[in-house]
């Protein structure tokens, strides 16, 4: 028995002006989601309780069946796993963006999507301008990279899970005024992102990129900090032995924990212009070695967050194209199989930010009756089975 989960981030919207009240879902050419969707079940599932922030890393685990409210102590350190970060009993991580920020507004979350390399150099600098030894900068991917405060008994974090920081891209094209860290230690956090606008402002760095028309990084921008959670393995939880392939620290780090393995594929970027094709063909090349697959795919959310319903279409259809219709085709050649396809959260081209509530899925397969709906959107899953709690939709998805 095979099974497959496919992620196409982001995914779920809301009906769009400018597609004549569709969705891009509905507006996408997706011949092989409506065909999962014909062959299978089509459905609705809420992968983010209200009272938790809404985005992939509570989305993600949720998904994959694990309660977040049971399991979900922030997303810096799922990162931090991603990098093989290991966290003691009074370390935190913290997520460290390297932002554009001009007039209090927030041009850019990404730096416009400044390079690893950059971020690289800029972040060494910063570090070299921080006295703390408990504190390390750790570069990532691009913007995302991490800061972790490595506490001990005597020496514990000034804030807790109770501080609070909006995530950079809930700010696009807004003021950061009213969106600084808050509450307890807020002042260390502040005080840090201060000092990286002075250690930034003229960097070789910036001033490069602002030769070259592009944006500079601002500063540093901290939030989406905690302790790292507890997960039991899937395989004991469901006796199935798993893979991941993503191009992004977080779902790389919940693969870790949940003790699955990681496929690194060449040209897959995290961004639009991934390698959707190497995305399937190593799905489709991994498929004898594992029980259960997971294709993560970021781009239809990247879309989003730039409020391009344009590219989102682009990259859902490329989804189906590359991804979906290969893995599908290899799947039934193997015997029993299931395949599941959802989104983790909605990101409406419209707010360019990530929220709360259902998003669409369809799963074929071994014994699952299929049901009387035929294509793959939103309206059609509203019509189709409810998971009220994302978490519960795997025990639907694997057979036992």
């Amino acid at each position: 028995m095979k099974y497959v989960i496919i992620i196409p981030d982001g995914a779920a919207d809301e009906p769009q002006e400018s597609l004549v009240g569709k969705t891009p879902l509905q507006a996408a050419k997706l011949p092989n989601m409506d065909a999962i969707a014909t062959a299978g079940i089509v459905g609705y599932a809420n992968n983010v309780p209200k009272h938790l922030p809404a985005g992939s890393a509570v989305a993600n685990m949720s998904l994959l069946g694990y309660d977040p409210n049971e399991f979900f102590t922030g997303r810096a350190p799922l990162e931090a796993a991603a990098q093989g970060i290991e966290l003691g009993p009074d370390d935190w991580a913290i997520r460290c963006n390297l932002v554009s920020i001009d007039n209090q507004i927030m041009k850019s979350f990404t730096a416009g999507h400044i390079s690893s390399e950059e971020a690289k150099e800029l972040l060494a600098d910063l570090q070299k301008a921080t006295p703390e030894s408990e504190l390390e900068f750790i570069p990532g991917v691009s913007y995302r990279n991490l800061l972790l405060y490595r506490g001990t008994p005597e020496k514990r974090a000034p804030f807790s899970m109770e501080t609070r920081a909006t995530p950079p891209h809930d700010l696009t094209d807004k003021s950061v005024g009213e969106d600084f860290p808050r509450g307890a230690g807020s002042d260390f956090l502040n005080d840090l992102m201060s000092r990286s606008l002075e250690v930034f402002q003229n960097h070789p760095v910036n001033n490069a990129r602002i030769h070259a028309n592009k944006l500079p990084a601002t500063n540093i921008w901290l939030w989406g900090f905690g302790r790292t959670p507890q997960l039991p393995s899937f395989e004991k939880l469901h006796g199935l032995r798993g893979k991941m392939i993503t191009a992004v620290d977080l779902l790389r780090g919940i693969a870790s924990l949940i003790g699955w393995e990681r496929v690194e594929v060449e040209g897959a970027t995290g961004y639009t212009d991934t390698d959707y094709q190497a995305k399937g063909q190593a799905c489709v090349d991994h498929l004898d070695s594992a029980d259960i697959i997971c294709v993560h795919i970021e781009a239809p959310d990247e879309a989003s967050h730039e409020g391009d319903v344009t590219a989102k279409i682009k990259a859902l259809e490329a989804i189906d194209r590359d991804i979906v219709g290969p893995v599908w085709k290899k799947l039934k050649s193997l015997g029993d199989y299931r395949i599941l396809v959802t989104p983790d959260h909605p990101t409406p081209v419209r707010t360019k930010t990530h929220s709360h509530g259902f998003v669409p899925f369809t799963m074929a397969g071994t014994e699952l009756i299929p049901d009387e709906h035929t294509t793959y959107d939103e309206p059609t899953a509203g019509q189709g089975l409810a998971k009220p709690q994302g978490n519960e939709l795997m025990n639907h998805f694997i057979l036992k």
